[in-house]
């Protein structure tokens, strides 16, 4: 199951919150030894989380995280344009159709990892489309390039900085019908059952609400 869940409501799901910011610690700080800062409780946390952003978050039958992804839209404050815009020529990444994605995370305790990307992709491209946006912005490293490459989408790179393992990059990836028909395919997925995902998480009243952030 795919839950799309903002910031001022996972307060009201407590294991799947603190699960997700708990596997956010284990994949950021203790695999990928990033800088970054961990609570009391064991929890990644940053000051884009304080910023009411959008989550993807894959669910499993257990009803615990499995994996998520954040979303913020960029004519607000983010991390690209905060920290990376070394990645793209010194040029603000600013736009009501482009929304900056972070934080791809997979549970430790996940055996179908490649399965749970490939549903939040789709769920990714689903938002795109229901919103009507062009376009996700995010800044991933060098071993993401295959993982996007075997799912079936690929970013388009606007800008690189590093080598080998400490390589960066920040891309685009296009929302499209096209696109989103493509995985579906692919692994195996209904069109409608994505659709599904999307409209359990939304009232009528709260999508509009998303499509002039």
């Amino acid at each position: 199951m795919i839950k799309y869940i903002y910031a001022d409501n996972l307060s009201r799901d407590p294991v799947l919150k603190s699960g997700m910011f708990q596997d956010r610690r284990v994949q950021f700080k203790e695999r990928q030894q990033w800088a970054v800062n961990v609570n009391a409780d064991g929890e990644e946390i940053d000051a884009y989380d304080a910023m009411n952003p959008l989550y993807v978050i894959s669910v499993d039958a257990h009803g615990r995280h499995a994996g998520s992804m954040r979303f913020l839209p960029t004519i607000g404050q983010t991390m690209i344009n905060d920290h990376f815009t070394h990645l793209s020529g010194g040029v603000t990444i600013a736009s009501p159709l482009i929304w900056e994605c972070t934080r791809f995370c997979i549970s430790p305790h996940i055996a179908n990892t490649g399965e749970v990307a490939a549903k939040l992709m789709l769920a990714a491209c689903e938002l795109g489309l229901q919103f009507g946006l062009e376009y996700s912005v995010g800044v991933f490293d060098a071993r993401m390039v295959r993982i996007y490459r075997r799912i079936g989408w690929s970013p388009d790179i606007i800008g690189t900085a590093g080598t080998g393992g400490d390589e960066i990059s920040v891309g685009l990836w296009e929302f499209s019908l096209k696109t989103k028909l493509l995985l579906c395919a692919k692994f195996k997925i209904s069109p409608r059952d994505v659709e599904n995902w999307f409209e359990a998480s939304f009232t009528i009243a709260e999508i509009p609400k998303v499509a002039v952030a």
